[in-house]
């Protein structure tokens, strides 16, 4: 990524942040918890981009998650909070 991600950069960015915290029974559960969105609901709101911003904000919150995150992925976790501003100006 670039130092300007487009939203549909950033939405393929929160959507493998969804897959990475679907990877980990502890970090979905919490997702879950924290989102008040039903483990049924995940795939469907997967195209949602308000759900997906809430995907970064989750990975965000936590520091552990995110480094885990951005090193699966071969991110910087700066590349997260510029996926999450493309979000939220898309």
């Amino acid at each position: 990524m670039t130092a300007s991600v487009s939203p549909a950069t950033a939405e393929i960015t929160a959507l493998r942040g969804l897959a990475y915290l679907a990877s980990s029974g502890s970090a979905i559960a919490r997702f879950v918890e924290v989102s008040g969105v039903e483990p049924a609901e995940l795939r469907a709101r997967a195209g949602d981009k308000d759900f997906l911003a809430s995907v970064l904000d989750f990975l965000l919150a936590d520091d552990d998650l995110l480094l885990g995150f951005c090193g699966e992925e071969s991110f910087d976790p700066k590349e997260i909070h510029m996926a999450r501003r493309a979000l939220s100006q898309g």
